[in-house]
This record gives structure tokens, C-alpha cells and sequence, in this order.
């Protein structure tokens, strides 16, 4: 909360792309898999592009597989994603699989991560913040749950919905206490109640009470990312206890500043596909200098950004914020 020389450029979400795979010599899906080559590569957001933050869980699946979802980690041009929702059909039980917690600790993948953290750690020390990542209840639901029935139901069957939030309000926690103890700085909370899948009183109603009774409970700052259009809903993310807010540029940045009146800190909003994808870093570079202006803390892209994003795209982020 103190104040800082310079805008802090920061990894948020994920940073890593086809580029800096070939300079770190570190690729998927070994990198989304294995601890060496996964912190090899978060490594390099700072080693080569000079991010003032790591972020070694890339991806969005981490927690999937331990959760009973089949999750494709093979494809070396792509994130992994959730394959196979164990909780879709209408009659199935909503419950955790046998032996949770112990059995979420002993999945490969979260062991990867941790594993990672742990690397990241010992490789860095306290020069540079690691961030971890857990998914909310609400994006847990979409992997165990399936997307589309999940948001069916939130209509249809809102106590389902709830029991779902209920079983998986816990995971985040419990991955989150074991990222910090890890060796994790800070908490990256991803729950994806975007303006684009659901209204802001639906938010209101089976999110924010939850978000307000588990965010204290983590003893790190903890920064939410909810994708998409959030203006109408910021209102009530400035009250869940989060340290700060990771947004998408389909917010006008200016509009977000004032909306957040200082209760929360913001982090965000250089747009991927344009911008960092396919423009210049002259361009990159002044719509950097505009969100600085606007007075976002954070400066980042606004999500994971697009793997074929150039380099010199992401490092000009950095580099505008360190000649601020």
C-alpha cells in the first residue's frame, strides 16, 4: 500500500508466448505440466522482458483435473482446458471426490504448481513478486459443472447453483494458503461473472456475500480478474475485500478509475487482440502511457495474452513504465 517510484508493469494473468518459449528453450505442454520447465519459463516475464511480477499457472485448468474434470494438457499451441464436466448431467450428485482434501494435494497438476512456486522462490528470492492463481467458486463451477448448464441453472435450479458454489468455495482457499506458503507474494483470483454471461445482480446475489466471507481469509493481497464488461458490477466488486481489480479493456479505463473511487486498487487494461497482437510498440506504447495516465496501479494486459503476441509488444509495456 505504500507508495512507489514508477508504475509497476506486472504478469496478472499469463505473459507467456510462442516467442519467449524459443528464447527460454521451455515450451507447452511440458511448461503446463512439469515444475522445471514451468518456472523456467514464468522466469522469463522478468529475465527477458523485464515484468516486475512471474505468474507460473498460465492457464485457467490447474485446479480441473484434481476436481474430477478431464482436462487435454498435450496441445503445444494452446492452453489446457477442461474436456469432461463431472457434474453436467441433471441427476448427477454434487460432491468432491473421495479423499478431498489429500487427494487435491496429490493431483500432478496442482503438485506441479506448487513445485513451481517453490523454484520461483529460491530463484528470485524477494526481488521479484510471484504471483499464484486459484479459480473462484463461480469459474470452478463452470469447469465441474459445464459452462452452459451451470448458467441454465442459474435460472432453473438456483439451489443447485448455490450447492455448487457452497462444495467448491474451498478450493481456492486451500490452493491458495498452500500457493503462499509456496512461496507466493500475492493471490490472482479468477472468477469469471463477466457482463457477458450474467447480469450484475446475479453476481450481487450468489457471488459477492462469498467473495466477502472468503477474501479475508487468504493472508496475502489478493487480486480479482473477472474478464469482460464490469462496469455495471464494479460497484459491488469495490466492497468484496479485494485488494485489487484486474480488468479487460472493454471498459473505458478512465470510466473504471472513477468508478472505483479509491476503494479498490486496479490493474489492467492494454487490450490483447489489437494492440499488443497486431500493433506497433509505438502504439502499444501510447495506449500504455493513457492507462498510466488514467491512474491504474497495475499496469498489464488485460488477460492471458494471445501466443503469438511479439515480444517487443510485452516489453515495451515495461518500458514505458519504467521511464515514468
Amino acid at each position: 500500500g505504500k507508495a512507489v517510484d514508477r508504475p509497476c508493469a506486472a504478469s496478472i494473468t499469463s505473459v507467456i508466448n510462442f516467442e519467449l518459449m524459443d528464447l527460454v528453450g521451455q515450451h507447452f505442454p511440458d511448461a503446463n505440466t512439469e515444475p522445471e520447465p514451468m518456472a523456467e519459463l514464468a522466469a522469463g516475464a522478468h529475465d527477458l522482458m523485464g515484468f516486475d511480477s512471474v505468474m507460473p499457472i498460465f492457464g485457467i485448468a490447474q485446479e480441473a483435473t484434481a476436481l474430477g474434470c478431464v482436462v487435454d494438457f498435450s496441445d503445444p499451441g494452446n492452453l489446457p482446458t477442461p474436456q469432461f464436466a463431472p457434474w453436467q448431467d441433471a441427476n448427477a450428485e454434487l460432491c468432491l471426490p473421495d479423499g478431498f482434501p489429500d487427494s487435491f494435494f496429490e493431483d500432478k497438476y496442482i503438485k506441479c504448481s506448487l513445485e513451481a512456486i517453490r523454484m520461483l522462490k529460491k530463484h528470485f528470492g524477494d526481488k521479484v513478486m510471484i504471483l499464484g492463481k486459484v479459480m473462484g467458486p463461480w469459474t470452478l463451477s463452470y469447469h465441474v459443472y459445464n459452462v452452459q448448464a451451470f448458467l441454465m441453472d442459474t435460472l432453473a435450479k438456483p439451489e443447485r447453483v448455490r450447492k455448487s458454489l457452497d462444495l467448491l468455495s474451498q478450493v481456492p482457499i486451500l490452493f491458495a494458503k498452500a500457493q503462499l506458503e509456496a512461496g507466493a507474494d500475492a493471490i490472482v483470483w479468477a472468477d469469471h461473472a463477466t457482463g457477458d454471461l450474467i447480469r450484475n445482480t446475479m453476481y450481487r446475489d450468489f457471488l459477492l456475500w462469498r467473495h466477502q466471507e472468503l477474501v479475508p481469509q487468504i493472508p496475502a493481497p489478493v487480486i480479482l480478474h473477472c474478464c469482460g464488461r464490469s462496469m455495471d458490477r464494479i460497484e459491488f466488486f469495490r466492497e468484496t475485500g479485494f485488494d485489487m481489480y484486474h480488468f479487460e479493456s472493454a471498459n473505458p479505463v478512465e470510466k473504471m478509475v472513477e468508478a472505483a473511487k479509491g476503494k479498490i486498487r486496479l490493474a489492467g487494461n492494454i487490450n490483447n487482440p489489437q494492440t499488443l497482437l497486431q500493433k506497433s510498440p509505438d502504439e502499444v506504447r501510447i495506449e500504455v502511457q493513457r492507462v498510466i495516465d488514467a491512474g491504474v496501479d497495475i499496469i498489464a494486459p488485460e488477460c492471458a495474452v494471445p501466443l503469438q503476441t511479439p515480444v517487443n509488444n510485452l516489453k515495451t509495456i515495461v518500458e514505458v513504465c519504467q521511464n515514468n
